[in-house]
């Protein structure tokens, strides 16, 4: 049950229990009058009753004298009971006033039931003088009962009128109270009304003004209304509500400044974009003059430097298609042979590189230029620094669904700083030969694969470094990733 159900039940219920009150009060004034009345009624009655029962003894006397028989006897009899049976309720009358009247008339009632009890003997006997005396002297006795009676009746009026006075002026003040007492219980109930309905109507005012303060589009206004009825639940709520809007509107702002600034953006991006393309006419111009070098040298017999050419060419061209593409693992091993036959004939014997690739392995996609700015950064770290040069180890293999692909060196290693701030992307971005850097290649492994633990570095000072770079088969290489990672 809701508290606003509980308020109308709590005062509903009130004003049932005031109301049952006043006429369970009305109903025993006017039971308590009625049982008075009734009472001084009965009085009457019974008295009247006496006066009829002697008068029918009178009559049913004079019919078994004209007529003597057991039928008229019979109904003498039940006259007589009759009499006595008034005569016991006349008792109940006795009271200060009339005891002695009372007393005299109870001997009268009783003379006249030996006087009907001589007759019937006397009529038995066939004494006809004795039977009509006796007949003479119960007619006199009903007479006397008949004035007793009245005058008892006289003397009830006379003791019960100060008694019939007080009823009538009872009644008279009932009534006056009873007006008063509706009066009243209108007024009480009028002003729990209206306090019952502006405990419900206030808050609703409350509600509809904060609605109209929304509606102009001022949140700022808090909604409160006090209690904890629907209606302060439903205030609470609609503040909350007011709260959401207020910084779903802030969040808005934010996302209109912030697509001003992505348009801005978008305006350097194609703005860089169309430099960037100015920018490739020399490479390109590069990569054309490097195969015609390239053919030339051949041309001329000299094969190692024509080979050296077509893979700096190669190196070139892989750069200026592939930079923001995924590719598969062949074609990022492919470049990096080029790269490191390069190296061979800058390093001659000081550089030497091993290599174990696992063939099934090697349709895995992976993001363009990644392999080749490791190993460079090996080269460059591990070889380069050392008068006797370096060895490189290339491994690539598959252990429980995930192609494993190792770079190892016998360099001089780097601490555990260093190793935190390439993963943490804290180093430097700047690249070497291809302008990105190995703290740039983490970021697109991660970026590519979705999960931080894509590449791992156990390096120690003084001895050598091993990049691992696991690669979830799976989830690897699909073109949609590639395209989305560039």
């Amino acid at each position: 049950m809701t508290t606003i159900q509980k308020k109308i039940l709590t005062l509903t219920t009130v004003v049932m229990i005031i109301m049952s009150a006043i006429w369970l009060a009305l109903t025993y004034y006017n039971y308590r009058t009625h049982e008075q009345y009734n009472e001084i009624l009965k009085r009457y009655l019974n008295m009247n009753e006496v006066s009829r029962a002697s008068q029918q003894v009178v009559t049913d006397l004079n019919n078994y004298m004209v007529d003597t028989n057991d039928r008229t006897l019979k109904q003498l009899e039940k006259s007589k009971e009759g009499v006595k049976s008034a005569k016991s309720g006349v008792y109940s009358l006795r009271n200060r006033d009339n005891d002695f009247t009372l007393t005299n008339y109870l001997n009268l009632i009783d003379s006249l039931v030996e006087t009907t009890d001589r007759l019937i003997l006397f009529q038995k006997e066939r004494d006809a003088e004795a039977s009509a005396q006796e007949f003479a002297e119960a007619n006199r006795i009903s007479g006397y009962i008949s004035e007793m009676t009245l005058t008892l009746i006289d003397k009830e009026l006379t003791t019960y009128n100060v008694m019939y006075r007080g009823i009538m002026e009872q009644s008279a003040e009932v009534i006056k109270l009873g007006i008063w007492v509706l009066l009243l219980i209108t007024c009480l109930l009028l002003i729990a009304s209206y306090w019952f309905s502006l405990g419900i109507t206030r808050p609703v005012f409350q509600l509809t003004r904060a609605a109209n303060e929304l509606s102009k589009g001022n949140f700022s206004r808090q909604v409160k209304v006090e209690g904890s009825d629907e209606i302060a639940f439903l205030a609470k709520t609609f503040d909350r509500m007011r709260i959401n809007i207020n910084n779903l509107i802030s969040e808005i702002k934010q996302k209109a400044a912030l697509e001003r600034e992505l348009q801005e953006s978008k305006l350097l991006l194609q703005e860089s974009q169309f430099r960037s393309l100015q920018s490739q006419i020399n490479p390109h111009f590069l990569f054309n003059t490097l195969n015609t070098l390239s053919k030339k040298a051949y041309l001329e017999g000299s094969e190692e430097t024509s080979d050296l050419l077509v893979s700096v060419a190669g190196i070139l061209r892989y750069n200026l298609k592939r930079q923001n593409r995924s590719v598969t693992l062949r074609d990022e091993i492919h470049v990096l042979e080029q790269y490191m036959h390069i190296q061979k004939a800058r390093f001659t014997d000081r550089l030497q590189l091993y290599m174990e690739v696992d063939e099934a392995c090697m349709d895995v996609r992976i993001p363009a230029l990644t392999l080749q700015p490791i190993v460079e950064n090996a080269v460059i770290h591990a070889v380069e620094p050392k008068e006797d040069g370096g060895t490189i180890w290339f491994r690539v293999r598959e252990e429980d669904s995930i192609i494993l692909v190792e770079i190892q060196d016998d360099g001089v290693g780097m601490s555990q700083e260093k190793i935190r701030q390439i993963l943490h992307e804290e180093g430097s971005r700047e690249g070497h030969s291809t302008g990105i850097g190995f703290s740039n290649v983490v970021k697109r492994l991660q970026l590519f694969y979705g999960f931080e633990d894509v590449l791992r570095i156990e390096s120690e000072e003084g001895k050598g470094t091993k990049i691992s770079l696991r690669i979830i088969r799976e989830g690897a290489g699909t073109d949609d990733q590639a395209s989305h990672s560039g």
